[in-house]
């Protein structure tokens, strides 16, 4: 095997950079959404995005390939050694100049590797979750010094990267999760929509939007569900999202007595109409680190009632966007729910604070600038070290600069 050298023209001098995100399959996610909005939004004069799934597209990657060039089927099973080949000769064939993969396992050994065998300037890994089962494992560690950037979510999370899975420091950046604040934003309830969910209008209603997964936590969910029920009866509970707890969980939701209760809806698009019917979005998982469904709840200006774990705080300012209740205290989490249920003035206070919050901090527009003047940024340190540029920060979009692992410390100091 050898590495391949590019030759590299400075940004003045050339057109937009070809990046190539690479992943297993893009279902309706989270991650895979950020993705979607991330790609839509880059500048095109600057950047040209392209998408490259292992196995296969999925329903976001479907909804991505028909805007840009995108490839799939490149892995025909785990232990596939070939698929290195098939990306060396992908990511060469379409000149790419930066490889950005997205998550643990697979993609990120195989992209990195590949991308490096095919001369590719600049190669990131972006991580959008905390510990298990999203942990990097030891290959992907072995692969650090192939590595430029390692993406965070979120300051803490850039530090657990750091501190618990392998990430050099000096390599994590951090560029914060963002949601669309247009299309996530106050509305009134759709009420054909109600009607085919059968909820009734008025009835207290409280949701959790993520994938059926056991660091989610839905058990958690159900059991708060069903101490809230036995105080509010007319309480409807909305699960939105799939996988494959989801028979396992709504056994546990009859036998607590759920049933006529819960609705469990599978993945949805209409995300932001479901919001609009919640009184109160709650989120029980066991570990997170910038969790998208707690952004796009308090840009529609619901309040939120999530587990204290990851990165959450960051964005959950408990007492006055929502409240923040220990991994394993079902009751105090029943009872936030129950306090906003109740004091209705209260809980519309908290989600303006929370769109506020969105708008401020953790707005889509920002995300994209970050990832922009992170990738414009490596790719020039790259042609100084040839000699062919300036090392000077590239920031034509005016937004905020990456964090790097050096400021954690100072970050640390303000909290």
């Amino acid at each position: 095997m050898f590495f391949r050298r590019r030759k590299l023209m400075p940004l003045a001098d050339r057109g937009p950079l070809h990046v190539m995100f690479v992943a297993t399959s893009l279902p309706i996610g989270g991650a895979e959404t950020l993705l979607v909005d991330l790609v839509r939004r880059m500048d095109r004069t600057r950047f040209l995005p392209e998408l490259c799934c292992l196995k296969r597209f999925d329903a976001l990657g479907e909804t991505l390939a028909a805007e840009i060039p995108s490839h799939a089927g490149l892995l025909a099973g785990k232990y596939d050694a070939t698929v290195l080949w098939r990306l060396v000769r992908l990511m060469r064939r379409r000149r790419i100049d930066a490889v950005v993969t997205v998550g643990p396992g697979d993609k990120m050994f195989w992209g990195r590797l590949a991308a490096r065998l095919a001369g590719v300037p600049v190669v990131c890994s972006a991580l959008h979750s905390s510990g298990l089962p999203d942990r990097v494992e030891a290959p992907n560690r072995l692969l650090a010094p192939l590595t430029d950037a390692f993406i965070a979510v979120a300051e803490t999370h850039g530090r657990h990267l750091a501190a618990r899975e392998g990430c050099p420091a000096r390599k994590v950046r951090v560029v914060p999760n963002g949601v669309d604040v247009e299309r996530f934003h106050p509305r009134w309830p759709d009420r054909e929509l109600q009607s085919e969910l059968k909820l009734e209008p008025g009835a207290p209603t409280v949701g959790i939007i993520a994938a059926l997964r056991p660091e989610k936590n839905h058990e958690l969910f159900l059991y708060v569900a069903a101490l809230v029920h036995v105080e509010l009866p007319a309480t409807r509970f909305l699960v939105v999202g799939d996988g494959p707890q989801r028979a396992k969980l709504e056994r546990l939701a009859r036998s607590l007595g759920l049933a006529d209760a819960v609705r469990f809806l599978g993945a949805r698009r209409d995300v932001p109409e479901l919001l609009a019917l919640m009184d109160v979005v709650a989120l029980t998982s066991k570990m997170e680190s910038n969790p998208i469904c707690l952004l796009e709840a308090m840009a529609a200006e619901k309040p939120v009632v999530a587990t204290k774990v990851g990165s959450v705080a960051e964005s959950v300012q408990d007492g006055r966007t929502g409240y923040l209740t220990a991994a394993d205290d079902s009751r105090a989490m029943a009872d936030r729910i129950l306090e906003l249920l109740r004091d209705r003035p209260r809980a519309s206070s908290m989600g303006r604070a929370g769109r506020e919050e969105i708008i401020a901090r953790w707005s889509v527009e920002r995300m994209v600038r970050g990832y922009e003047e992170l990738i414009a940024d490596l790719y020039a340190r790259k042609c100084a070290k040839k000699g062919l540029g300036s090392t000077g920060r590239v920031s034509e979009g005016g937004g905020r600069e990456p964090m790097t692992s050096e400021q954690f410390s100072e970050t640390d100091r303000r909290s």
